[in-house]
């Protein structure tokens, strides 16, 4: 259940561990105070500060990653962007574009795609935070993640109107796809990734993915 960031401004550590689970202490912001953060307060350290934040109930929690989260970010990024570009059919944001799902909440996926038919006047956004829902939201999983915030963060894509979510654990070499909170399908390093009703046509073998992008030369 979502806490109201207006009245809500006394969060304790119990609080924050209901709402997100065995999350680092040092991922979440503490100025402002838990509770009391606003849109404006995330821009403005976006703007002037190192580091992206989520807004979730008035919490500001700090996104996380690794050298290797963000290859495989930008690297299905790249895929996708060569896919849609063509087609012109949307636009694909990387690891730092902000989306509003909601008034106060502030998601930022690793990679996502905006189809055209969902930006407003069929051009760029130039808003800080975009205030379209996008079709597609990519997660490069990491081990500050906690299972309750990912849990968390996908019911929040799909109420918003998410069609597609994928979940890509570095570690296991998989992409679990989801188009539903529980209805799922894991693919391993073996198998191909697709776009589905999302992107028709898209097609990513999972081993072009993870390979090593600096092993030995043919």
């Amino acid at each position: 259940m979502a806490i109201d960031a207006e009245t809500r401004n006394d969060w304790t550590a119990l609080d924050l561990f209901r709402r997100f689970g065995p999350i680092p202490i040092w991922r979440i912001r503490r100025d402002p105070a838990p509770g009391t953060a606003t849109e404006q307060n995330l821009i403005t350290i976006h703007d002037h500060e190192d580091g992206l934040y989520e807004l979730v109930d008035g919490v500001l929690v700090k996104k996380t990653g690794g050298l290797y989260e963000s290859h495989l970010a930008g690297l299905i990024g790249t895929f996708l962007s060569n896919f849609v570009r063509p087609l012109r059919s949307g636009v694909v944001v990387g690891a730092d574009g902000p989306y509003r799902l909601n008034p106060g909440l502030i998601r930022i996926p690793d990679a996502s795609f905006l189809s055209r038919e969902r930006i407003p006047g069929h051009r760029m956004p130039q808003e800080k935070v975009c205030p379209a829902i996008p079709n597609l939201a990519v997660e490069v999983l990491s081990e500050s993640n906690t299972k309750k915030e990912m849990a968390a963060k996908l019911a929040d894509y799909f109420a918003c109107g998410v069609e597609l979510v994928w979940y890509v654990d570095p570690q296991k070499k998989t992409v679990r796809a989801y188009t539903a909170p529980d209805r799922s399908r894991l693919v391993r390093e073996s198998g191909t990734l697709d776009g589905g009703t999302v992107l028709p046509g898209f097609a990513l073998a999972l081993r072009d993915l993870f390979a090593d992008p600096i092993g030995p030369m043919a």
